[in-house]
């Protein structure tokens, strides 16, 4: 046990129950796992650690083993300290005399790994790395921790074994996702099969678990729960689900499952990455260019929104603009009435878009309207002519990001799957979030863990997908675009032509 400074513990309330059932533990290998991880007793007892040179007391729930060990003990490089493995088998065996500081690295027994633990001593004496801390331990809880960490090694994450490796997703089978859970499906069906014949990822096989989450809130969490209690997933995969968006983030967080595809409005999640950019970022995109273009900042402008769930969304927009400059700036739900404003930006589905549109020409007012493409799509052919060059819409990616070889590929996956250019940003969507999941898990290593995949994920940039922009994440970014190409509306027709290409947009802060 080596080193742990600064990081707050990386797993906060660890689904131990999920855990163990991937690897059988006994009740005091359950505890130590608790400890090792969460710095808790298994009394319940505060745990406390000396730190520093200074011997500053803390608790140990703020620098447990795990945050620097990692969940599979295999250590993480951090401010120049670089922890130890912690493999049983490598501490009983020690290792010897190292030429390079003479130092002597005898064996650990069960006594001498608890002086290490609790006086930050090897079994030859030598004082270990001041950034190691050392921890006030009951003899009950040093007994749990000594025999979790023999079983540390073997104690992979849900969802691991040894030549498979099990996903999961939502999808619904009847309503108005239906037909969209299809497409999903279809694609991801393609694409795992393709790696699948390729070998799998280091030996194992992809295997996807499909639950439908039925109608309501209820049924999708109950549907969640199955996927990852029950089926002990590794990761969610291009779930489509709207009912869990209120309460999906704290499920992934409180498990710390990953999730690759799209994501709740507005939610911030450490767990979750999507490959492309948020309802937020498009609309920012739109505002950019109308800003830039046609001169709208001191018109009058509305937000409307269409679902009440896209209530916070419409205002989060507002504050957006109102920091831009932009005056006059008011959010509201679509009425019987025609909202008033020369700008206004529209959230919602299809039939909400076509409504608005009615009841604008209605009363003889075109005003200019910006959309999001994935919200409006089915409905722009019934744009009346009057918005032509008018209406102006976000999209993630445009033809001309499709390289000869990413159009090819698409073309076979759809001809194989039955599937048109219908529902095309949602077939990118799952195509890009399945290429994501592979290119993670190649560079996470055989030794995987859901932990170590994160890190993987947070460590893909410019990643080339054939059909958007280049994808790239970190730490504080899980949105592999930051924007989106802006296109208007030449009608009758619709022609499209695009105005503004893709560029990353910032968010403006409150000063």
């Amino acid at each position: 046990m080596v080193s742990v400074l600064r990081t707050l513990t990386l797993l906060l309330i660890v689904g131990v129950s999920h855990a163990a059932q991937a690897l059988d533990l006994t009740a005091a290998e359950l505890a130590g796992k608790r400890l090792y991880r969460e710095g808790l007793s298994s009394s319940d007892a505060q745990v406390s650690a000396r730190v520093g040179a200074a011997d500053m007391l803390v608790p140990a729930s703020v620098v447990p083993c795990g945050s620097c060990h990692g969940a599979d003990g295999l250590g993480r490089a951090e401010g120049g300290v670089r922890p130890p493995t912690l493999s049983w088998q490598r501490l009983a065996l020690g290792q010897g005399r190292r030429t390079v500081n003479g130092r002597d690295y005898p064996a650990y027994t069960e006594a001498s790994l608890a002086r290490a633990i609790q006086e930050g001593r090897d079994p030859a004496g030598n004082r270990l790395d001041p950034a190691m801390p050392r921890f006030i331990l009951s003899m009950a809880d040093q007994r749990n921790l000594n025999a979790y960490l023999k079983r540390l090694a073997d104690d992979r994450d849900p969802g691991l074994e040894e030549r498979t490796l099990r996903l999961g997703t939502l999808l619904p089978g009847e309503g108005a996702n239906a037909a969209s859970a299809r497409v999903v499906a279809a694609v991801l069906k393609d694409r795992i099969a393709q790696l699948n014949q390729q070998g799998g990822i280091h030996g194992r096989q992809l295997q996807l678990i499909t639950v439908d989450p039925g109608p309501s809130l209820a049924s999708a969490e109950q549907a969640l729960s199955t996927l990852l209690e029950k089926e002990q997933v590794f990761a969610l995969i291009a779930p489509l689900a709207p009912a869990l968006e209120p309460v999906l983030a704290a499920r992934l967080e409180l498990a710390r499952v990953p999730l690759i595809g799209a994501a709740p409005t507005l939610s911030a999640s450490a767990q979750m990455f999507d490959p492309l950019p948020g309802l937020d970022d498009q609309l920012l995109s739109l505002a950019d260019y109308a800003q830039a273009n046609l001169a709208l900042r001191q018109a009058g402008t509305r937000i409307v929104y269409a679902d009440a769930e896209q209530a916070n969304l419409a205002e989060h927009l507002g504050q957006q603009l109102l920091q831009r400059g932009w005056s006059e700036v008011e959010a509201q739900p679509l009425t019987e009435q025609a909202p008033e404003g020369q700008a206004i930006f529209f959230l919602g589905k299809a039939q909400g878009f076509a409504r608005l549109t009615a009841q604008l020409q209605q009363v003889g007012r075109t005003p200019y309207l910006f959309a999001i493409s994935s919200q409006v799509s089915s409905q722009l052919p019934q744009v009346p002519d009057a918005w032509s060059r008018r209406v102006f819409l976000a999209y993630p990616f445009v033809p001309g990001d499709w390289t000869a070889t990413g159009r090819r590929a698409m073309s076979e996956m759809r001809s194989r799957q039955g599937l048109d250019g219908y529902q095309g940003v949602l077939q990118v969507s799952t195509w890009c979030s399945v290429q994501l999941l592979g290119d993670a898990l190649k560079r996470a290593g055989r030794d995987v863990s859901r932990e170590k995949f994160i890190q993987a994920l947070e460590d893909l940039h410019d990643v080339q997908t054939g059909l958007t922009p280049p994808l790239s994440f970190g730490p504080g970014r899980r949105q592999g675009l930051a924007g989106a190409h802006v296109v208007t509306l030449e009608m009758p027709g619709p022609v499209f032509y695009p105005v503004a290409a893709y560029r990353p947009v910032v968010e403006e802060t409150a000063p």
